[in-house]
């Protein structure tokens, strides 16, 4: 007698967009306990440094003649999708995989690792877009833009946060200790990024014997990204070397994360 099989091959996006719908119903009940890395975070940043710091410092050439709340605002929307992509691409997969397990559940039915990857990736995209456009939205109240480039700084940040998310996934997805590593790089990695990446001044007044390291860092990329689109001041080319140098550090993050999640999942 014929076995007939009751099972049904799940698409390769479907599969991605069922993790996405997985991760959806969980959020729109705990949406408030995100509230603050969501977007209140870079604008209590911007409150600070833009209109605390920020008022001793007067326009000039370094700001391009704009306010320095006009100045850093693009750069701590960078910034804060960095953070963010960080942070939820870190001890979150990790969890997946070692203390909740839910990647080892949703990989016992139909879906592959490299869906659960792929859903992981599109919501992170969808998360750092919404952080982006409350944070637009708020300091639009500030007097923080300029024009309609706004709109374009929304999306610098997503791609920016892809950058950080797609690597971050594939160091969590070999971490197999409780992530000891993950506080090491919130504190030597991501803090000192913030903080010497063109965030707040430009990175010319680095010591040149330093300043290839932010050369280095996506979130300078970033920042010139959001800056260019924003307020002007970077070339076209610039710009498109900048959003090379992001889509491959997602390239090169999106071909480990890959290899990683398959390795750990398929037994």
């Amino acid at each position: 007698m014929a076995t007939i099989s009751t099972g049904r091959v799940v698409g390769k996006w479907q599969g991605a967009w069922l993790q996405v719908e997985g991760r959806w119903t969980w959020y729109r009940r705990h949406w408030v306990s995100t509230l603050y890395s969501t977007g209140l975070q870079p604008v209590l940043f911007l409150a600070a440094m833009g209109l605390g710091f920020g008022s001793q410092v007067r326009p000039g050439t370094v700001t391009g003649g704009l306010s320095y709340l006009q100045y850093i605002a693009p750069a701590l929307l960078a910034a804060g999708a960095a953070q963010q992509a960080v942070g939820e691409s870190s001890y979150p997969v990790l969890s997946g995989f070692k203390w909740q397990k839910e990647y080892l559940a949703v990989t016992a039915t139909p879906v592959s690792p490299g869906q659960v990857f792929g859903g992981h990736l599109i919501w992170s995209a969808l998360r750092l877009t919404l952080a982006g456009a409350i944070y637009a939205f708020v300091a639009l109240f500030f007097g923080a833009w300029t024009g309609p480039g706004v709109l374009l700084v929304i999306l610098a940040g997503t791609v920016t946060g892809l950058a950080c998310t797609a690597p971050m996934a594939a160091l969590a997805a070999r971490t197999f200790d409780e992530g000891q590593r993950f506080g090491l790089i919130f504190r030597f990695v991501v803090m000192p990024m913030t903080l010497f990446s063109g965030t707040f001044f430009p990175i010319a007044q680095l010591p040149a014997a330093i300043r290839w390291l932010a050369w280095l860092s996506p979130l300078w990329h970033g920042t010139q990204l959001a800056r260019g689109v924003s307020i002007g001041g970077v070339g076209g080319w610039a710009m498109l070397g900048h959003l090379a140098v992001l889509a491959g550090l997602f390239a090169a993050g999106w071909v480990l994360a890959h290899r990683a999640f398959y390795r750990r999942l398929l037994v």
